[in-house]
C-alpha cells in the first residue's frame, strides 16, 4: 500500500512540473487558434485625392465679407456661382464685385465671369471686365481722380489696391484716356505702369470756373 501511494505521490510530482509548459502550450494553441479565425481589420485607404468638381453651387447670390472690425471688406454678387474645395476658389457667372480699401476707397466691378480665392483677396474678371474706382484720395492725402479699367481680362487686388492684366487694357482717368498691351496699376503709390504699345489722349483741363 506504501509502495502505492509513493508511485502515484511521484507521478503527481512530476506532473507539477511540466503542468506549467502544458498550460502555456495549450495558451499559445488558442492565441494561434483565435489570431487565424479572427475577421481581418479594416485595412486604411489612402485619402482620394480631391477632384476638381464643384462640391455647391448658389444661384442668383450675394456673399459678404467683413474686417475684423465689423466694416465691409468686399461683397460678390452673381447669376451662378461654383466652389471648388480642392483650390477652395468660387467661379461666379456676371459676376458684380463691390469692395472698401482701408482707405474707404470703394471699388466695383462687373465681368461676364469672376474667379475669386477664398478670402476674396484676389479676384480675376473674364470677358468685357470693367473695374472702377471712385474719386477719393491716395495714401499721401492727394487727391485721386476717379479710374475706370477696361478689358477682356482684369486681376484685381483688393487688399493691396492692385488691378493687373497681361493682356490689351483701356485707363480711363478723369477725361484722359489710355490704352495699353499690358497694365499694373498700384494705388498705395498712385502709378500706372502702362506696357506694350502705349496711346493716350489727354484733354486740356477745364478752363477756371468750369468743371
Amino acid at each position: 500500500m506504501k509502495r502505492v501511494v509513493s508511485v502515484f505521490g511521484l507521478a503527481f510530482d512530476r506532473l507539477s512540473l511540466y503542468l506549467p509548459i502544458i498550460l502555456t502550450g495549450l495558451l499559445a494553441l488558442g492565441t494561434y487558434w483565435l489570431v487565424r479565425n479572427a475577421p481581418e481589420l479594416i485595412k486604411p485607404h489612402a485619402a482620394a485625392p480631391v477632384s476638381h468638381d464643384p462640391d455647391f453651387f448658389m444661384r442668383n447670390f450675394t456673399v459678404r465679407s467683413f474686417l475684423p472690425d465689423g466694416s465691409l471688406h468686399s461683397e460678390i454678387s452673381g447669376r451662378e456661382g461654383r466652389h471648388y474645395p480642392d483650390t477652395d476658389t468660387m467661379e461666379v457667372d456676371d459676376v458684380r464685385v463691390r469692395s472698401v480699401s482701408p482707405q474707404g476707397l470703394v471699388t466695383r466691378a462687373t465681368a461676364n465671369r469672376g474667379l475669386s480665392n477664398g478670402d476674396a483677396s484676389e479676384i480675376q474678371l473674364f470677358g468685357n471686365a470693367v473695374v472702377i474706382r471712385d474719386e477719393g484720395k491716395l495714401p499721401d492725402g492727394k487727391p485721386a481722380p476717379r479710374l475706370e479699367f477696361r478689358g477682356d481680362f482684369l486681376h484685381v487686388f483688393t487688399n493691396e489696391d492692385r488691378v493687373r492684366s497681361h493682356l490689351p487694357v483701356t485707363l480711363i482717368r478723369g477725361s484722359d484716356t489710355f490704352k495699353a498691351d499690358a497694365m499694373d496699376y498700384d494705388h498705395m503709390s498712385g502709378i500706372a505702369n502702362l506696357r506694350g504699345r502705349v496711346r493716350g489722349q489727354i484733354m486740356p483741363p477745364a478752363p477756371a470756373g468750369r468743371r
